[in-house]
């Protein structure tokens, strides 16, 4: 598939724009990756079951697949820099509902929290995606998005401490303390666990809504996907169902953000599941995010100049089902070790889907951005079937008969998937 190598204007200076996108890329990492040591908060403070703390990751990324295409809709109306800070107001709002229904522990309450976080991250991630992705040639987007994703895993290795440091200290100790007590002073004692969270969320809804309103202000440029995303020589009208490429970009960017997700947010569980102290397990997504940033530094370094965006995804699906297998055949901080591995693998994997399944939709990049940002759903499916299977069988076996089929289909996608040519 022939792409015009123009996204706009040659002469313009991109670094401005890629620094703002740069610094909202932190930001979907500090917010997403939360969750990983939220589950571990909500298990305690609600007094829950693993599978009702996986619905942190359910509803926070179902939010994706029900907001997507409205958040395309939305985008058309404001454009994308209108509606980046859209997004970051609604997340502002979010914030502030998740922090004021976990101080009162009602946990329907506190998910509707994340939800809302979720909606102004989908708008965010509609415009912030396709937008970077189309600014400069396509051929070179994975390398593009990889700088983001260095942005995005900073972020993401940072709020796994500083939630940590800020609500998660002495959480072994404070277990142990609430399985002794009786009723009342376990109430007490969860109540004032539940309350360290309220300040951390409040100081981010201020921060989300300044930024929000900076981007109204900033020099980002507008980029038109109509030129900046066409086909070479493809001027015929065609729908959106017409692009094979992209409903297999879609399957794959789904199966892709379960197995991230998997070995980000639900690796506390997994390191748990083989009784290590939860004092530990609760920094164990920063060592997947740790992995997943050298990946993207080596992606950075490598991509189109050695290797295709394509290639470097088939390299790094293979390794996805060694490392899995590694894990499997593995105990202990041996098989943690090979599940955090996992992140070098997931590096490059959205930046090279994106783009790909992106590449030559023109007028319809949007509504193609907004069916793979509904993709993101997987993080929600996946990993809740891992949290229930895990009940009822030996979740080494569960964790690797998951993750080896999503790799396999992603190796697929990088194989031949991605080169489905489209329809009249």
């Amino acid at each position: 598939m022939s792409i015009s190598a123009a996204a706009v204007e040659p002469a313009r200076d991109y670094r401005t724009p890629m620094i703002v996108i740069g610094l909202l890329f932190f930001i979907f990492g500090f917010v997403t990756w939360l969750n990983g040591p939220l589950i571990q908060f909500v298990e305690l403070a609600f007094d829950l079951d693993i599978v009702n703390a996986f619905l942190v990751l359910m509803v926070f990324y179902l939010s994706y697949f029900f907001l997507a295409l409205p958040a395309s809709w939305i985008l058309r109306r404001t454009g994308m820099k209108r509606g980046m800070a859209l997004g970051l107001f609604v997340m502002a709002a979010g914030a502030v509902i998740f922090g004021e229904f976990a101080v009162r522990r009602w946990y329907p309450g506190a998910l509707t929290g994340l939800f809302v976080i979720g909606a102004g991250l989908s708008l965010l991630q509609t415009a912030a995606n396709p937008y970077i992705s189309i600014l400069g040639p396509i051929e070179g987007a994975a390398q593009r998005i990889a700088f983001m994703g260095i942005c995005n895993k900073l972020a993401g290795i940072l709020a796994p401490l500083v939630i940590g440091a800020l609500v998660m200290h002495g959480l072994g100790d404070l277990k142990a303390q609430v399985q002794s007590a009786d009723p009342a002073a376990r109430a007490a004692l969860l109540d004032g666990f539940a309350g360290r969270i309220h300040v951390p969320y409040l100081v981010m809804a201020g921060i989300l809504a300044a930024l929000g309103l900076w981007i109204t202000r900033s020099p980002l440029p507008e980029v038109r996907p109509d030129e900046a995303n066409r086909s070479a020589g493809d001027d015929a009208p065609r729908s959106i169902f017409s692009y094979p490429h992209l409903w297999l970009g879609v399957l794959c960017l789904f199966v892709y953000v379960g197995v991230e997700v998997m070995a980000g947010d639900a690796i506390g569980t997994y390191g748990r599941s083989f009784d290590l102290p939860a004092d530990q397990t609760k920094f164990f997504t920063s060592f997947t995010l740790t992995a997943m940033l050298v990946g993207y530094v080596v992606g950075l370094l490598t991509i189109p100049r050695f290797i295709s965006q394509a290639r470097y995804l088939m390299l790094s699906a293979a390794l996805g089902i060694v490392l899995s297998l590694g894990a499997y055949f593995t105990h202990g901080y041996a098989s943690v070790a090979f599940v955090a591995s996992l992140g070098f693998a997931n590096a490059m994997m959205w930046p090279a889907i994106f783009p790909l399944a992106i590449a030559g939709l023109g007028r319809l990049t949007e509504t193609g951005s907004a069916l793979l940002i509904m993709g993101i759903a997987g993080g929600a499916v996946i990993p809740e079937t891992f949290a229930y299977l895990r009940e009822h069988d030996d979740f080494q076996l569960v964790f690797v008969a998951i993750m080896v089929p999503c790799y396999a289909y992603i190796l697929f996608y990088a194989l031949r998937g991605h080169n489905a040519a489209p329809r009249a």
